[in-house]
């Protein structure tokens, strides 16, 4: 398979949209997010390309006004907020960086590096080796004092902690592609630095990779690549939705573009009905929360706990939750082997936890998922 970390960041995100973009090669616009980031990425290559003098922030700012495309933004507003965020980015990243002192080695280097597996195949001999091509661009490698640095520009609103960094693919495929070109550098990985810088933020992420750790993430990528070869592609549905040019033939948004005209009117007024009734039982029960606390200040003042009228009577109960104190809980049970029976996963610390494991650790802990029980729902989010 012939594939790239962007290839594999889409399945990870989305299965379906990896299958139209990838298998059925079906073609979309280019979104203005798209637009945004590909122009701030071109004029960071004119601003650090080779030259006698290194263009003048008013030099970048004048390429990126001209290159400049406002009908891809839906109005005038939010084309003039867009303009001037990159703007922005811009002004603060020549605060920060000195282009003239920056010792670049190449811009936008495109890299391809082979990966393989071996499988039991009785057809030859019992082993088969099955070879992958990764490939990709590195936006930047500059030559340090001392080594070298790899650098990929984001233009993401979202800044990660720095244990997302010390773990993500993307750099250590990077890194993976600096050493097929120099392969010779293998023996100095302690003086190559990888790092996202995220523009909107001004702020660089820096980490590093040990040659144990650029073999997992090889792993790794084996292990996303055999994930597709089985996969049904299944849409998954996530806050990037919003931005994918797929919504018009994904199964989970395909109705919204529906022509009025050929939808089933029943099914127009269930839609209407079930969010007018959601909206009648949000109101009611913010009514109840407030005749509550009025109710609860008239038992305080008359020191009751139970109240009447003719349509009936209110009793107010005081309801205690308690928890262990869990060092005094686990020095009484553990001498007695009960420890490890009481002790429970917290779903959203384990989520958290995961995200910065080590591969192979991540790899034993997928394994351990078991589907407990499955359960439909109904959410609102209003037009």
């Amino acid at each position: 398979m012939n594939t790239s970390y962007s290839a594999l960041d889409t399945f990870l995100t989305c299965p379906r949209k990896y299958k139209y973009q990838q298998i059925d090669r079906l073609k979309t616009p280019k979104s203005k997010e798209q637009f945004f980031g590909t122009l701030l990425h071109n004029t960071l290559k004119v601003v650090h390309t080779p030259g006698i003098l290194s263009p003048t922030l008013e030099q970048a700012l004048d390429f990126f006004s001209k290159n400049w495309n406002a009908e891809v933004f839906a109005d005038e507003t939010e084309e003039r907020s867009a303009f001037a965020q990159g703007v922005s980015m811009l002004q603060d990243y020549y605060k920060k960086n000195d282009p003239a002192k920056t010792n670049i080695i190449d811009l936008e280097s495109r890299f391809q590096v082979e990966i393989g597996s071996v499988k039991s195949d009785k057809s030859d001999h019992g082993v088969k080796k099955e070879n992958h091509i990764v490939s990709g661009i590195i936006d930047r490698i500059d030559k340090t004092e001392d080594g070298y640095e790899i650098i990929d520009y984001k233009t993401t609103r979202k800044l990660p902690s720095q244990e997302k960094v010390d773990n993500d693919l993307q750099l250590s495929i990077y890194l993976a592609g600096f050493l097929k070109r120099y392969p010779k550098e293998i023996d100095n990985l302690g003086k190559i630095k990888v790092s996202l810088y995220y523009l909107k933020h001004g702020v660089k992420l820096t980490s590093q990779r040990t040659l144990d750790e650029v073999k997992k993430s090889e792993e790794l990528m084996l292990d996303l690549i055999n994930q597709i070869s089985q996969s049904k592609f299944e849409p998954q549905i996530s806050g990037l939705c919003d931005w994918c040019g797929y919504q018009n033939i994904c199964p989970m948004w395909k109705h919204k573009f529906k022509d009025k005209a050929k939808k089933d009117i029943d099914t127009e007024k269930i839609i209407e009905e079930y969010i007018s009734l959601k909206d009648e039982v949000k109101s009611k029960t913010d009514r109840i929360g407030e005749l509550q606390e009025i109710l609860s200040g008239y038992m305080d003042q008359e020191n009751v706990e139970q109240v009447f009228s003719d349509a009936g009577r209110i009793l107010r109960t005081l309801r205690k939750a308690y928890k262990y104190d869990k060092e005094k809980l686990r020095a009484i049970l553990e001498p007695l082997d009960k420890w490890e029976d009481v002790l429970k996963i917290d779903g959203i610390a384990l989520k958290n936890i995961l995200g910065v494991l080590p591969f192979k650790t991540r790899k034993e802990a997928e394994k351990a998922k078991i589907v407990d029980k499955e359960s439909k729902s109904f959410f609102i989010k209003k037009s």
